[in-house]
């Protein structure tokens, strides 16, 4: 038995537009890529693409995920690092 098909209006016939449409319509529905690639006929690699090429968001955030501390390199501020004496280079200063 097939599953039953849901109607999707579009705004206007913009093949883009309609292809991010059908994906985000199939994530959200299946759940998970390999399950809304089946959905969609695809291959799951072609879902990927396509989540690329859309920038779409996945896997959605969900509104009760709790926002947790960011790191030095997410928060944009350079990572600390470690020099030893061993690797610095020597600097002679002229006098």
């Amino acid at each position: 038995m097939l599953p039953a098909m849901r109607q999707i209006i579009l705004q206007d016939l913009n093949l883009s537009n309609a292809e991010r449409l059908l994906c985000e319509n199939a994530l959200t529905e299946a759940g998970s890529i390999v399950e809304a690639a089946n959905l969609l006929g695809i291959t799951r690699h072609a879902l990927k693409r396509r989540i690329i090429k859309h920038r779409i968001e996945w896997p959605r955030q969900s509104k009760t995920t709790p926002v947790t501390q960011q790191s030095p390199m997410s928060a944009g501020q350079p990572a600390p690092v470690a020099v030893s004496a061993m690797s610095a280079p020597a600097i002679a200063l002229a006098e």
